[in-house]
């Protein structure tokens, strides 16, 4: 008898349980990135009665008497679904679409959460602000080219945006051509000096910088000299020396300075260009990128500075043609900036932060970290959105979004809860069941005792 009392107290007591669970669910069903918790039970132990037989020669076997002790919760675990995603129109917010979790630190204590609210503080670190966690990740550095990279297999630190932050200026050292050059247009002879009329060529314009960030404008004129054959001279302005075109020749030929701002360009009758040789040495290119360094000194600057005039690729369409067609005069890429202000950031699919400066330039900042483990249902909820590496979870595996199972960020958006308000009230009508009939089972179980009691009478 006393068995039955003590079963329905543990229906009670972990029907209880269940309740409070569906109840912390059904708080946090506006939580972002709240992911949803089930109970499960399991039976006790049973008491034995009465151990089984095996089968003899005359008689079958006989099965084991056992009387349950009641139930008890066997787990409570973490259902890591995806939820909505909900705009939000704030850059710092940040959703995971797939598997992963942002990682945030005080010090080198780190936490794991799905909860990707976000805001800078007056640093520019990038941190959560209910808590002051900072988001991790991996900062951008200047490679040999002087480019900001991210090296994401690194150990993650804590990522800083630097918002209205200066970049420094960089000086012009590549310049690519993709204009065209009028194949109709007449051959244009040198005059007894050797010299030819600018007005008399097709004339392309670009700025470029020096390292201080000042523009000087580089004017390249090119000149019909033949069938397939044009002239090219350049200059540029505010330069304290003639400017000079120089073919750094390979592959065993000569390679002497060209003392001059010619080079001569070669076509095939296709119009592709196919080489491109010094004006006074035999330095010529006719395979791969047809480049040429562009030398001359600007005031204030003692030192000779180089800009590489990268022409196309020879038997290619990429770079400077010669077609039956208007002639463009487009140099469309130089790599200087003059120096200029952090003024908005975007962060994209990978969780790379790119900085928009004042002066058109886009560079990398750094990248945003995302944590997978084996087992995310065993990380430990420490609260605040928050969970930490247990025993049974595994250890963090670190690396950038949308890469070795990690999902995706969305920028602008976050993750809602996942609980199901539907599954909710159902599970909550079946536990208050449960815990009813376990109920009546301890006032039957007691109104036995009392019919006990009372034989005595």
């Amino acid at each position: 008898m006393m068995r039955s009392l003590f079963s329905g107290v543990s229906g009670l007591k972990n029907h209880q349980t269940r309740m409070d669970v569906i109840s912390h669910n059904v708080a946090n069903v506006n939580t972002y990135g709240f992911k949803t918790s089930r109970a499960t039970f399991q039976d006790m132990l049973s008491q034995t009665i009465s151990g089984a037989a095996k089968p003899e020669e005359n008689k079958g076997g006989v099965n084991p008497k056992q009387v349950g002790l009641g139930m008890t919760v066997a787990s409570i675990d973490k259902i890591f679904t995806q939820g909505s995603l909900q705009s939000t129109g704030n850059q710092t917010d940040m959703a995971i679409s797939g598997d992963g979790l942002f990682t945030v630190a005080d010090g080198d204590k780190k936490f794991y959460t799905r909860a990707g609210a976000f805001s800078l503080d007056k640093n520019g670190n990038l941190v959560n602000p209910g808590n002051g966690l900072k988001v991790q990740g991996w900062k951008a550095s200047r490679n040999d080219r002087g480019d900001m990279t991210v090296n994401p297999s690194g150990t993650p630190e804590d990522l800083i945006v630097p918002i209205f932050n200066k970049t420094e200026a960089k000086e012009t050292t590549l310049v690519r051509y993709k204009c065209n050059l009028d194949s109709r247009v007449n051959i244009i002879p040198a005059d007894a000096t050797g010299k030819m009329r600018s007005a008399d060529g097709i004339t392309t314009n670009m700025d470029v910088y020096d390292s201080q960030g000042n523009t000087h404008r580089m004017i390249m004129v090119f000149w019909k000299t033949g069938a397939n054959q044009w002239t090219a001279s350049a200059a540029v302005t505010d330069s304290t020396t003639p400017l000079t075109l120089d073919v750094q020749a390979g592959g065993g030929q000569q390679n002497q300075a060209n003392p001059g701002s010619r080079i001569n360009l070669r076509f095939s009758p296709d119009g592709r260009l196919v080489s491109v040789a010094d004006g006074a040495t035999p330095d010529e290119l006719n395979q791969g990128n047809l480049m040429v360094n562009a030398n001359f000194k600007v005031a204030g600057d003692p030192n000779v500075r180089t800009i590489q005039l990268n022409l196309g690729k020879a038997g290619l369409l990429d770079g400077i043609t010669q077609f039956s067609s208007e002639s463009t005069t487009k140099a469309v890429e130089q790599n200087g900036f003059s120096m200029g202000y952090m003024e908005s950031f975007n962060i994209d699919n990978s969780g790379l932060v790119t900085g928009v400066y004042s002066n058109g330039t886009k560079q990398f900042v750094g990248q945003v970290a995302l944590a997978v483990f084996t087992n995310p249902q065993g990380l430990t909820n420490v609260g605040e959105n928050l969970y930490e590496v247990s025993n049974n979870s595994g250890l963090p595996n670190m690396g950038p979004a949308g890469q070795a199972g990690r999902g995706k960020i969305i920028a602008g958006s976050l993750e809602m809860s996942n609980v199901d308000l539907s599954d909710q009230f159902t599970d909550m009508i079946v536990t208050q069941k449960g815990f009813q009939a376990n109920s009546r089972s301890i006032t039957t179980s007691d109104q036995m005792l009392q019919e006990i009691l009372g034989l005595k009478r």
